[in-house]
């Protein structure tokens, strides 16, 4: 027989859509159309509805980018169409983007409740089902004009970019072009026979050139639309269908794969959109989920971050009441059991822990549901502290999809445990459909079932679909594509149902899945570790000053009666948390974010050291001493963990640099560093060890600048091609000796830098604080520390605790770990001594080995300082910067840890009399107070956050600064958990609790102070 594969493939596309799509509403009448422009940011319903409109006429254009105009549509149905379904289609001016990257609208009724949504997917209004002839009908459309930054679409990558790319508000030409606007029949049956050949057409397309199932859904396609008359759509398709009904029935094969389909939106808390956006996104797609569920009782949809449903709550109660409905009847499933989808390489373990508090507390309170699954599918990598907080929040499942995204290596399981550094493991799940924005295609389907790494030990995966990123969600086109598939011979069989119901069948099926230890390391993106330096101070700041808020807080409000800020802190945290979420805290967003992000970080900086300074002034009274408090877990200059002292000596003062030679020497008894006449740092002595740190000839603290154009997404990629290019910026402009240190500053390009380079008495840690006027493009700045040792592996610190990575590169899972992320500290060493860097505000490092002609081995150390990427804010990190890190001589663990504290929660002082005791202590430095707070639940309790920091078994007494009436062991959420395993026994003194550690476990406890009798 002679092939017309390919013809009678070109002639169903065509067919499909240049004559039956269009058919769907082929007759249709014209409606009556009006404008408002509003002048600024969003505003009320109310005001949009009662505006003054203009009339307009198709082809107008609207929307300067970033702006909103009203439309006004009203009209009336023909007579004739009188018990029909009747829909308007409007077409804004949508173009071949996602349904979230172009403009957007909210329809509203005259009374100003809300229809459903409109995007590029998603352009009719239903009007009346049946129709009533001669009714009249008005509608109002809040159309949003943004523009579209989607990579491919953004006007230029070089040179200037226009103003609405970096700017705040609207401002520009329109946009937009009024394309269509009318009201028109639905036609159910030429849009069934549309979804009949879409689902058998792309089948087809995917099954195998030998499969018989291929060419007899072929021939049954070309009889189809052979049935087709194509000027009479309407009248024919009842016949095509039928041609169609034998092929759509047969039924899957008993081995078929098995999806678990559920509705889902990714939307991105902020993006190439501000937050303000965000907050109409999840307005327009839950309008439109709702909407879907009101015709498809079987549609099942799951939304994941909390904040979005908090901030529905706020702005449209109307949808949010909905969306509560729907929940009650079991259609809409609150997932993911985070307050944000954060970033969880940079966000800190108490902001994680926190995140998981106030997710799953909101779900409780407003849909009293117990969410049992974490959902990233989007997040850049995941840190190994994560099966902990989960086991500890409840969360029993872990999707995501985004470690599809690998450059160098595939991931070898789709389902598997995942186990974290304390030994906590996770059932965890990774779509093989590689998308989180699925449409239920035949091409997903198809890759699905073959990339899935499971096969004959499981036989499932979930599904997630709908579209997301700009939001918009599931259509009903994808429920047909679902129901089609649900039993289709040649198809995996795709059922519509929960996470949930996924997970607990996968489990059952897969109950030995493989184990995964270790961090979720993602092959890319690795720039996120660095783009956007101010996003990340406000964030490490406001993490500290947190903890610090609540520390002093709790120890105020139970010496002096202090009123503890609940409201303050719940909402502060809520803020913090928010622009944690992963293109904000990662620096990839628009630059709009982020300068409200640093306007937003300094309010919150001001509350909490008004808080924390209030506090600390209850407790140090009056008098003319010196307090000082210390919020470190760690006992500094005689001044107790947690607690306060007055002041006696100046301690911890820096060392004068004396000269030597062309340069300077720093010098406590301790550690001698010498810096020669260009600033470098040529050597760094321990005394006491009688070692030298650097290796023969090699400068510390050396500042390179490198190349930095990665090939795909300038904010999010560093690529290691960036290493072939380099510049050591050798040369200082001046080198001179003050009182704390030695001031270095260079200059280069159109940037400078000014370097203090200090060494206080009694501290092993030589502290670098940078100012910097950075003007660079595409450039990357490091700090290199070049040290004389063979060190196999690193030690970084990750949210409670830190994780091991090779120094080498025999693997290619190794190499591809070129630039990773470490918190306050990173550590190397070989036995008997070792050394560390530690920073305020900078998460990229590095670590490269080399053996030297004489046979030693160099391992250097750099930290990634600032980036300067184009896109998507071409201004990124431009401007001044300050930022500080350290160099500790001579440091095993436990110093890097204590270390790390202290660089990032320094100590405050206040005029007063009273020394402060700490409201707890630990007896052992491998476990580390992380958090003392009040319960908040406001009974009075204090909660206290502990765990082993070193990565070994250890033995602590915990002593309260009070007399215990009890002391429990809870989960996050501050709940009892099994005494049975959790024992926490307060001793026969009244105030000790002896516990017990694995390595790196986290325990939080409930202390109840003990009241006078």
């Amino acid at each position: 027989m002679h092939s017309t594969q390919r013809l009678t493939e070109q002639r169903l596309d065509r067919v499909l859509n240049e004559r039956i799509r269009p058919a769907v509403h082929a007759r249709s009448v014209p409606v009556e159309i009006a404008i408002w422009s509003v002048p600024g940011e969003p505003v009320p319903v109310a005001d949009g509805l009662a505006a003054a409109y203009e009339p307009v006429t198709l082809g107008h254009r609207w929307g300067p980018p970033w702006s909103t105009s009203w439309f006004r549509i009203s009209g009336r149905v023909p007579k004739e169409w009188a018990g029909l379904r009747v829909e308007a289609v409007i077409d804004l001016g949508f173009n071949v983007t996602g349904a979230g990257f172009s403009t957007e609208g909210l329809v509203y009724r005259a009374d100003g409740s809300v229809v459903k949504a409109l995007n590029p997917r998603n352009a009719y209004i239903p009007v009346a089902d049946p129709a009533v002839g001669g009714e009249e009908f008005t509608y109002y459309v809040e159309a949003a004009a943004n523009p579209n930054l989607n990579d491919d679409h953004i006007p230029s990558r070089t040179g200037d970019q226009p103003s609405w790319m970096t700017g705040v508000g609207s401002a520009g030409a329109p946009l937009y072009q009024l394309l269509r606007l009318d009201v028109a029949v639905f036609d159910a049956q030429v849009w069934e026979l549309a979804q009949d050949l879409d689902v058998l057409g792309e089948l087809m397309r995917e099954l195998p050139e030998a499969d018989p199932r291929r060419w007899q859904l072929l021939r049954t396609i070309e009889r189809a639309l052979d049935a087709v008359d194509l000027q009479d759509i309407a009248g024919s398709a009842t016949a095509a269908r039928e041609v169609l009904r034998p092929a759509l029935a047969a039924p899957a094969a008993a081995s078929a794969h098995r999806m678990s389909a559920v509705g889902h939106a990714h939307i991105d808390t902020a993006w190439l959109w501000p937050l303000r956006e965000s907050v109409r996104k999840v307005a327009r797609t839950l309008s439109n989920v709702t909407h879907l569920m009101d015709d498809h009782p079987g549609f099942l949809f799951a939304m994941s971050q909390a904040q979005q449903l908090a901030w529905l709550k706020e702005h449209r109660p109307e949808v949010y009441g909905r969306v509560q409905e729907k929940a009650k009847n079991g259609q809409f499933l609150p997932v993911g059991s985070l307050w944000v989808e954060p970033d969880t390489n940079i966000t800190g373990g108490e902001a994680l822990a926190r995140q998981l508090i106030h997710g799953k507390r909101f779900y409780l309170d407003e849909f009293g549901v117990e969410t049992r699954e974490m959902w990233l599918p989007d997040t850049f990598g995941y840190n190994a502290a994560m099966p902990q907080l989960m086991e500890l929040a409840g969360v029993r499942w872990f999707l995501t999809q985004k470690i599809s995204w690998n450059t160098t290596n595939k991931f070898p399981h789709h389902t598997f445990w995942w186990e974290g550094i304390d030994g906590t493991r996770i059932f965890s799940h990774f779509p093989p459909v590689d998308t989180y924005n699925a449409e239920i295609t035949g091409a997903e389907l198809a890759h699905a079932v073959s990339n899935f790494q499971d096969k004959g030990a499981a036989n499932s995966s979930l599904l997630p679909f709908g579209y997301g990123d700009g939001g918009g969600g599931p259509t009903r086109e994808m429920l047909a594509r679902a129901a089609r598939l649900e039993d289709l011979e040649g198809s995996a069989r795709v059922v519509v149902e929960s996470p949930a119901a996924f997970f607990e069948r996968a489990h059952a099926e897969y109950p030995d899945a493989p184990v995964w230890l270790g961090e979720l390391y993602l092959e890319f993106h690795r720039g996120t570790l660095t783009s956007q330096l101010r996003t990340k101070q406000g964030n490490r700041r406001s993490e500290h000053l947190l903890r610090e808020a609540e520390l002093w807080s709790a120890t105020a409000a139970l010496r002096t009666g202090f009123a503890y800020p609940y409201e303050a802190l719940d909402r502060l945290w809520k803020t913090v948390l928010l622009h944690q979420f992963h293109d904000i805290l990662p620096g990839s967003s628009i630059g709009w974010v982020h300068r409200e992000a640093e306007q937003t970080y300094t309010a919150v900086t001001a509350e909490l050291r008004g808080i924390v300074d209030a506090a600390q002034r209850a407790l140090a009274g009056d008098g003319d001493g010196t307090v000082v408090f210390n919020s470190s877990p760690f006992t500094r200059d005689a001044i107790p963990a947690l607690g306060a002292s007055l002041r006696t000596s100046s301690a911890g003062r820096p060392v004068a640099p004396t000269p030597y030679g062309d340069g300077y020497v720093l010098d406590n008894g301790l550690v001698r560093v010498r810096i020669d006449a260009q600033g470098l740092v040529t050597s760094a002595y321990d005394i006491a060890a009688g070692r030298e740190a650097l290796p023969p000839g090699a400068a510390a603290n050396l500042l390179q600048l490198h190349q930095d154009f990665p090939n795909e997404f300038d904010a999010w990629d560093i690529d290691a091609f960036y290493r072939n290019t380099v510049h050591h910026l050798l040369d200082a402009d001046s080198v001179r000796a003050e009182e704390r240190g030695l001031r270095v500053v260079r200059t280069f390009g159109d940037s400078q830098i000014e370097q203090l380079i200090s060494l206080n008495e009694g501290s092993r840690r030589l502290d670098i604080d940078s100012q910097i006027d950075w003007h660079e493009n595409e450039k990357l700045l490091k700090a290199a520390f070049p040290l004389d040792m063979r060190a196999d592996h690193s030690s970084a610190e990750i949210p409670f605790g830190h994780v091991q990575r090779s120094t080498h590169t025999n693997t290619s899972w190794d190499a591809a770990k070129f630039e990773f992320c470490a918190h306050r500290f990173l550590h190397l060493g070989e036995r008997g001594w070792g050394a560390a860097v530690v920073n305020d505000s900078t998460y990229g490092h590095e670590v490269t080995r080399d053996v030297r002609d004489d046979g030693g081995t160099t391992t250097t150390v750099r930290l990634s300082l600032l980036r300067a990427p184009r896109y998507p804010d071409p201004n990124a990190d431009q401007g001044h910067h300050r930022l500080r890190y350290g160099f500790v001589i001579g440091a095993d663990i436990t110093d890097a840890v204590r270390e790390g504290y202290a660089f990032n929660q320094p100590e405050r002082s206040l005029p007063g009399s009273t020394e402060v005791q700490p409201l707890v202590t630990a007896d052992n430095e491998a476990v580390v107070i992380e958090t003392v707070k009040r319960a908040d639940d406001r009974s009075g309790d204090i909660v206290v956050r502990l765990y082993e920091a070193h990565g070994g078994r250890a033995r602590t007494v915990l002593t309260a600064g009070f007399p215990l009436a009890s002391a429990i062991v809870t989960d996050l959420l501050e709940r009892e958990l099994d005494p049975r395993e959790n024992a926490a026994a307060v001793q026969p003194d009244g105030r000790q609790v002896r516990l017990e550690f694995r390595p790196f476990q986290i325990l939080t406890l409930r202390l109840r102070p003990r009241t006078a009798d």
